[in-house]
């Protein structure tokens, strides 16, 4: 047992963004699953307590447990909903990493997330027609999270070939309004809650790869504050100090930290390049440089 968490959690340093995500959801899933398995042997309930992550319909239920914003977007409600999404999610994670950067896939899945979350909440308490739902509906799912991804790399590449099942090469922007009219279509079905999501994250893809294209990244204050909570004690991180060896090796380990620091230069002046002038001013190599970069 001991051996497969170790090699689960090198998994997780090795893979990319999106694979670390997957395993994040499915993690949770499986950990949620399993506790309402166990207290439903003692004729127990744990949903109520779930119900604190996932994100509520009321403005007043809201107001006492906001965390839910960023907690509903790793919820899932059957193995059926988490399958596809993390299928969806591998799919486009994969392909949106060819044109940005694991940074902006790790803050559009949080934008997409946050955007579905807050057009959900409006939805649900300014149109009548949600209105006798409010008090007892619940969004969870990373769909808002996954349609965001999809329709940034879209935008990025609209005419990028996709193959489907059956239906053969379909352009990208085309799959992507298929999804979007699709999710306007069943606007008042049962699962209304979560298209009005899916139209919200559809739409923070296409804000943050329009701001992108003019210089402007709006995940930058997500990714600074994913960075300040994960380091240590809440603060900056420590940069590793160079690691030198005295004596017969002392010249290689010095040459091999001179190189790291002169490609961590790099990478940092392609970055300011595209913050200022979008992706396209890039040339073939600081694409590439910043494409290998982002697989590290």
């Amino acid at each position: 047992m001991a051996t497969i968490i170790t090699d689960l959690k090198d998994s997780f340093r090795r893979g990319n963004i999106y694979i670390q995500l997957i395993y994040i959801n499915v993690a949770v899933f499986v950990l949620t699953t399993l506790s309402e398995v166990v207290m439903q042997l003692f004729n127990r309930s744990i949903m109520d307590v779930f119900e604190w992550l996932e994100m509520p319909a009321s403005l007043t239920r809201f107001a006492v447990q906001p965390w839910s914003l960023f907690t509903y977007m790793f919820m899932h409600a059957g193995v059926m909903h988490i399958l596809f999404n993390m299928l969806w999610l591998y799919w486009f994670g994969s392909l949106f990493l060819q044109f940005f950067s694991a940074r902006h896939l790790r803050g559009v899945y949080l934008l997409g997330g946050i955007c579905g979350g807050i057009f959900y909440l409006a939805a649900y308490n300014l149109l009548p027609y949600f209105r006798p739902m409010v008090a007892h509906s619940f969004l969870l799912g990373a769909s808002a999270s996954v349609l965001a991804v999809v329709t940034a790399t879209a935008y990025r590449e609209p005419n990028y070939p996709v193959r489907l099942l059956l239906l053969g090469t379909v352009r990208l922007k085309y799959l992507a309004l298929i999804m979007v009219l699709t999710d306007l279509l069943f606007l008042t079905s049962n699962n209304a809650g979560g298209h009005i999501a899916h139209l919200g994250g559809a739409l923070g893809g296409l804000w943050f790869a329009a701001a992108l294209s003019r210089g402007k990244d709006t995940t930058s204050w997500l990714n600074a504050a994913l960075d300040f909570f994960s380091s240590p004690f809440g603060g900056r991180r420590r940069k590793p100090k160079m690691k030198v060896h005295y004596g017969a090796n002392r010249r290689s380990d010095y040459e091999y930290n001179a190189r790291k620091k002169a490609q961590s230069d790099e990478i940092d002046r392609i970055l300011d390049k595209l913050k200022k002038s979008g992706y396209d001013s890039l040339t073939t190599d600081e694409k590439k440089s910043l494409f290998d970069a982002s697989k590290r």
